[in-house]
């Protein structure tokens, strides 16, 4: 979908994504013969009540009918080879590359087992479904563009965002849009954990490119109008920065810290955290705003489905972000889309992701604190052993609809966190699902926004002063602002404290 990926330029899916030991048995239930009973992804009655109505309900979105879907080719899942940080690449690599024949990688009818079902999943989470220019060539073998982001590294240095794809002989380009380009982790000895949340400097780099590659100036402006607008709020402000220069839309873009995204119907002003999809199987709601019901695994396919490009070409009121000026669907011929196999295999994968190994072992300090957790109330949003209650928090300014409480998990209280997510994007609903705090240690920055770098910042009374600097998302030429909401744990004496943030990082 070649107008769909340009405008699309970077997307989709947070936590990170690592085995764990299995008893004998499970891993010999994996092994025996497996068919497995697909769930038809682009299903009318399913998707009638699949998302949630947006905060402007005129403005809640109209999918493609069942008929236009599956009109789009499939994507074909070739061989993908790693890509590695100039100076870092052996010698002869690229020459060799160019000397390799296409070979698909994804075939449904040669997986007999389940645990052949889910590795295959994990060859859909690394495929692109992009390979016209949301990754280039020239810009994962410039060294300028490693030193602007600081693109974290593996161990062999191997940039593991993006991969080498030949899909004939002779031609190499570079994936993206993969669910591996946002949900794959550095960490910082150099191992990787595919998953999410994902920590590549993605808006820097594009930020990089406005800057540094002759960009045109009207292709960045279209990049954020149809990346981020939502045209029919009157002060809309990704509307009014995809008017700007491209300085200071590369400005925007500089401002967002790794681990938050740019992602399609979210927003650069709002950077919404990249979410960890590391047990998402107990998850209720999927995005911060809760805009995707997940009720089955049929649900995670269609998740995956809206966020690799459909989503770009339902209608918001009449507003079709990857159409032709903006408002006419493309030709279903010209897209691109999973298929059935390809996404339940994908979702089989997800599901079977387990937390990495912890290593902050329960102490003194830290039972202490889990006493505190319990006493404080934490347990009432965070309830063990998922450590959410899978509800939905209204925030301020957002009226919550008699309907809702009959249809949805509502927590009719709001943490006073910042709104504008919620109540100014296309992924907006007026809510903020309650997260899981499992896997704390790994991640960061926190907030929906990414406003604190460090959990240490959650509980620091300091981050409500006006003149607070934030440690993770500030917002382009701010130097302090508050960060408001959330204020759980913050009157705590500070050994209290010291004893609830120990607890947290052992989950």
């Amino acid at each position: 979908m070649k107008q769909i990926s340009f405008t699309l330029l970077l997307a989709v899916v947070a936590g990170l994504f690592a085995y764990t030991t299995q008893p004998a048995g499970e891993k010999a239930l994996l092994s025996v013969p497996f068919t497995p009973e697909i769930p038809r992804t682009w299903d009318s009655t399913a998707l009638a009540d699949y998302e949630l109505p947006l905060a402007t309900p005129k403005a809640s979105p109209k999918n493609v009918s069942p008929d236009y879907y599956y009109q789009m080719p499939e994507m074909v899942i070739y061989k993908s080879y790693p890509i590695y940080a100039p100076g870092r690449e052996p010698k002869g690599y690229w020459e060799w590359l160019h000397q390799q024949e296409p070979e698909v990688v994804f075939d449904p009818a040669k997986l007999k087992t389940e645990e052949d079902w889910i590795k295959a999943g994990e060859l859909v989470f690394d495929a692109p479904t992009d390979t016209s220019g949301v990754f280039t060539a020239r810009e994962v073998r410039d060294p300028a563009m490693y030193a602007y982001t600081k693109m974290p590294l593996t161990k062999d240095g191997i940039m593991p965002f993006a991969r080498y794809v030949v899909p004939k002989k002779g031609l190499v380009v570079v994936s993206g849009l993969g669910c591996v380009m946002c949900h794959t982790r550095v960490l910082p000895d150099g191992s990787v954990i595919k998953g999410a949340q994902g920590n590549q400097p993605d808006s820097k780099r594009v930020a990089f490119a406005y800057r540094n590659y002759n960009v045109p100036e009207p292709a960045a402006q279209g990049f954020i109008r149809a990346l981020m607008s939502a045209p029919w709020l009157a002060d809309d402000p990704h509307t009014q920065l995809s008017k700007q220069p491209k300085a200071v839309i590369a400005d925007a873009l500089d401002a967002m810290p790794p681990g938050t995204m740019l992602r399609e119907g979210a927003g650069v002003l709002f950077p919404p955290q990249i979410p960890n999809l590391i047990g998402v199987k107990d998850r209720k709601y999927l995005d911060h705003s809760g805009i995707n019901r997940h009720r089955n695994i049929g649900d995670l396919m269609r998740y995956a489905a809206l966020n690799q490009s459909v989503n770009m070409i339902a209608s918001y009121d009449g507003f079709v972000p990857g159409g032709k000026g903006f408002k006419e669907v493309p030709d279903p011929k010209k897209g691109l889309r999973y298929s059935e196999a390809q996404l339940y295999a994908l979702a089989r994968y997800i599901y079977s992701l387990e937390h990495p190994a912890n290593p902050n072992k329960p102490t003194a300090l830290s039972k202490h604190g889990e006493l505190i957790f319990a006493e404080q109330g934490c347990v009432t949003c965070h309830t063990p052993p998922a450590f959410t209650n899978n509800m939905l928090t209204p925030v301020d300014g957002f009226t919550v609809p008699d309907e809702h409480r009959k249809k949805y998990d509502i927590f009719d209280i709001s943490i006073g966190t910042d709104p504008n997510y919620t109540m100014k994007t296309r992924r907006g609903t007026g809510y903020y699902k309650v997260p899981s705090l499992k896997g704390l240690w790994y991640r960061g920055p926190f907030l929906h926004d990414g406003s604190l770098a460090n959990l240490e910042d959650l509980i620091d009374p300091r981050r409500l002063r006006d003149d607070y600097v934030p440690t993770g998302f500030k917002g382009a030429g701010v130097t302090h602002r508050a960060v408001r909401g959330h204020e759980f744990g913050m009157e705590l004496p500070e050994n209290d404290r010291k004893a609830l943030l120990a607890y947290l990082k052992t989950l």
